[in-house]
């Protein structure tokens, strides 16, 4: 049978057409049903409740329920992969942290690549790391302990909560911009190893700030400095890194992402609302005392945040020779 050119195209037309209307009737309708976050490490820590915040606030104000789904392992990337398969509609949503940057130089056989198969949807806070030593250390300052690291090459020991963990590249960093021999002692997990700082089996531990806030207000550790590029206000006598170190810059970041190719419009409405949530006093103020500063903005913006910190930890790990557990 023969179509008339003009009749085929009509149909042509109105094929293309028919994924953007879908697109935008699937977005209009969202959220239909129950959405779940997925969170690549276990319940309790800074992570997980920040995505808990996140799901309580879409939750209230969506009408909707967001349930928050732990599936730890492989330093995040089973949640992820997870979440790069899923379907593209907006209720399988993925808590984006800093290991998700460092993973892409990590890790040379994912099922998943994170910068293409995950799309940004806001970053919601960045977090600190802060150097805490023992106070059997004898450095009250940075610039004291990198003389004192410089006098004793070799023999300071630093924790982390493994290889390839933040704590361990932002110190392996900060070795790289000043030449200092420290010894890596991996533990699994951040508490073990400021519990084993605390017991003075490692000298130093560039740690999360909500790992460590608690002990260093109880003087049980000494913070010599803080990743961040300017002072932080729950510690406001403690200097940035960058002070005597410049150029230094190591924070984290704690965010949302989706499946990549979920509707703009599912996108926008979801940091429209959680843009309104960091307004929000009481979240604001429970990230804060996380050890995080509330951020916000576009999915652009945080997409640059992302492209920036998976390049610069990427020539970190290469430098220091790091390889996954």
């Amino acid at each position: 049978m023969k179509i008339r050119r003009r009749t085929f195209v009509h149909l042509a037309v109105g094929s293309a057409a028919l994924p953007a209307v879908s697109s935008v009737a699937l977005a209009q309708a969202y959220p239909s049903k129950p959405a779940r976050i997925l969170v690549g490490f276990p319940a309790g820590g800074a992570t997980d409740i920040q995505a808990r915040l996140a799901a309580e606030w879409l939750t209230e104000r969506l009408g909707q329920q967001f349930i928050v789904e732990n599936k730890p392992g492989a330093s995040g990337n089973i949640a992820t992969e997870t979440v790069a398969k899923a379907a593209p509609d907006g209720y399988t949503l993925l808590q984006v942290v800093t290991p998700h940057a460092i993973n892409a130089a990590l890790y040379s056989n994912l099922g998943f690549d994170f910068m293409r198969d995950i799309a940004p949807v806001i970053c919601a806070a960045r977090l600190a790391y802060v150097v805490v030593v023992n106070p059997s250390v004898p450095a009250a300052t940075l610039p004291e302990f990198i003389a004192y690291a410089k006098a004793n090459p070799g023999k300071i020991n630093y924790g982390s909560a493994g290889q390839g963990t933040p704590q361990n590249i932002t110190c392996e960093l900060f070795k790289m911009m000043t030449g200092l021999n420290l010894v890596h002692v991996p533990y699994k997990g951040g508490a073990p190893a400021v519990a084993d700082l605390i017991a003075g089996h490692v000298q130093v531990v560039f740690a999360p700030l909500s790992e460590a806030v608690q002990q260093i207000k109880a003087g049980k550790l000494r913070a010599l400095a803080v990743t961040t590029a300017a002072r932080l206000d729950v510690l406001p006598d403690v200097p940035p890194i960058a002070d005597f170190v410049p150029g230094y810059e190591a924070s984290g970041f704690a965010g949302i992402g989706a499946p990549k190719g979920t509707p703009a419009g599912i996108i926008e409405l979801l940091n429209k609302q959680l843009n309104a949530g960091l307004a929000d006093p009481k979240i604001r103020n429970r990230i804060i005392e996380l050890g995080g500063t509330p951020l916000g903005g576009t999915p652009a913006e945080f997409a640059k945040i992302l492209s920036e910190a998976t390049e610069k930890w990427a020539k970190v790990i290469k430098f220091a020779g790091i390889k996954a557990e």
